[in-house]
């Protein structure tokens, strides 16, 4: 096969027509590396080739573009990749490249995400662990960006008690309310040993309080 012409398409594509009909819209510095013009004879596997190489390029320029407007884990890049073009193969090359780059990093995007919803949604072991798989970041790298938050999630659960749930525990004898309260923190994360143990120090705590008044 041959290409009968090139062209600039748009920016820094070109159109690249074949004998047999067919357009192709390669980057220019692809064009470039693989000698791409008027008149070239190619075969199969090198037709194959430059496009693989200009479609690497389109989704790696993509994947920059995404990142300047926030850090992605692995495997939410290469989803969002591969509802674009297709290729899943191809997208996880992309993502490898960027992750030699230091682009793409788990463990940095899991520290990051593990610290905005322990530090700022106040969530519990449990749900900052499920928030960190749901974006496919791996078991081992999960727990390990936990390990500095291990103490927070205590303190954050006896201060959602006081500043968010106070009311609601007010009667110490509504059972009902007490639940609400109790599943609530279930949802953010907390688990049940956790939950007990802190409504019963909080009530210890205010006990203490109404005595020295």
């Amino acid at each position: 096969m041959r290409f009968v012409s090139v062209k600039v398409y748009k920016g820094s594509v070109l159109e690249a027509e074949l004998d047999d009909g067919r357009k192709l819209y390669i980057h220019a510095d692809v064009a470039a590396d693989h000698g791409v013009c008027a008149g070239m004879e190619l075969d199969r596997d090198k037709l194959k080739e430059i496009v693989y190489a200009s479609n690497f390029r389109r989704a790696y320029q993509r994947a920059l573009y995404l990142l300047d407007y926030r850090d992605y884990s692995a495997a939410e890049m290469t989803e969002k990749l591969t509802g674009t073009y297709k290729n899943e193969a191809l997208c996880k090359a992309v993502v490898d490249r960027l992750r030699e780059h230091r682009l793409i990093d788990d463990a940095r995007y899991a520290g990051n995400l593990a610290r905005r919803l322990t530090e700022g949604k106040r969530y519990g072991r449990r749900r900052v662990l499920n928030e960190l798989a749901l974006k496919g970041i791996d078991s081992f790298t999960a727990e390990d960006a936990l390990v500095p938050y291990e103490a927070a999630f205590g303190e954050n659960l006896a201060e959602l008690l006081r500043e968010k749930y106070s009311r609601q525990l007010a009667d110490r004898e509504d059972r009902k309310s007490a639940e609400k309260v109790k599943a609530a923190l279930v949802r953010r994360g907390y688990s049940f040993g956790e939950i007990d143990r802190a409504v019963r120090e909080y009530y210890e705590n205010a006990e203490d309080n109404e005595e020295e008044n």
